[in-house]
């Protein structure tokens, strides 16, 4: 989704790092940068944000040699802002890095806005990651929050590990397993999410995608995404 969160659409070197996903190596050269997803779905930790509907989704960036890294997200949902809100505006910065033996990290601050919601939903995380070769893992916690919501409730975190794995050149699979916790009363759940993509020079990344959260009531999500990076 963000550029800190490993991405459904990342490639074996990911560039947008993390629920995605991020990889450090990226942020280290680069300057200003974009980018664009369409998806059939918008899911998150195994939920669907819009509904089951269509997404679209892009964001800026600006990292520094240093590492430091700064940036904007934003997407639809399924609302329409009475009173749910109609879509989602992210803010993050942090730093991310790889080391000479080849250790990535990635530590940083999220807030997430829904600026046109009559309901009190946003709430900030700081998030931290490592990667070594195809293989990665990290945790965000709930640190503030203006939400009446329990599920935002400062303290819930969410923790990932997963893996992707390149082949055939232009294809990578990938597989991550995720546990969320909530500070209030609600449930922990399991959530799993596998891809498979197809990475192009000119056209960007093409993905199939399957999510499933471990929660009674809830199917295997299928959905497929087309993205950018400029």
């Amino acid at each position: 989704m963000t550029k800190f969160k490993r991405s459904i659409l990342a490639a074996a070197v990911l560039a947008t790092g993390g629920t995605g996903a991020l990889v450090a190596t990226s942020t280290a050269t680069a300057e200003f940068s974009g980018n664009i997803t369409i998806a059939s779905d918008y899911e998150l930790r195994g939920f669907s944000e819009t509904g089951g509907d269509a997404a679209i989704q892009g964001g800026f960036d600006y990292g520094h040699s240093s590492g430091f890294y700064v940036g904007t997200w934003a997407s639809n949902l399924a609302g329409d802002g009475d009173p749910d809100p109609s879509y989602e505006l992210d803010l993050y910065a942090g730093f991310a890095d790889e080391l000479a033996n080849g250790l990535g990290y990635d530590v940083g601050y999220v807030y997430y806005f829904y600026p046109d919601a009559d309901l009190d939903v946003g709430f900030g995380e700081i998030y931290g990651e490592l990667s070594y070769d195809m293989f990665y893992g990290g945790v965000k916690v709930v640190v503030n929050e203006e939400s009446d919501q329990e599920l935002f409730e400062s303290g819930s975190a969410y923790y990932y590990a997963g893996l992707d794995v390149p082949f055939a050149d232009v294809y990578s699979a990938g597989f991550m397993v995720g546990h969320q916790t909530f500070d209030g009363d609600a449930d922990s759940y399991e959530h799993y999410h596998a891809s498979l993509s197809r990475h192009t020079e000119s056209m960007g990344t093409f993905s199939m995608n399957l999510a499933y959260a471990d929660v009674s009531g809830e199917d295997v999500r299928a959905y497929v995404a087309w993205s950018l990076d400029f």
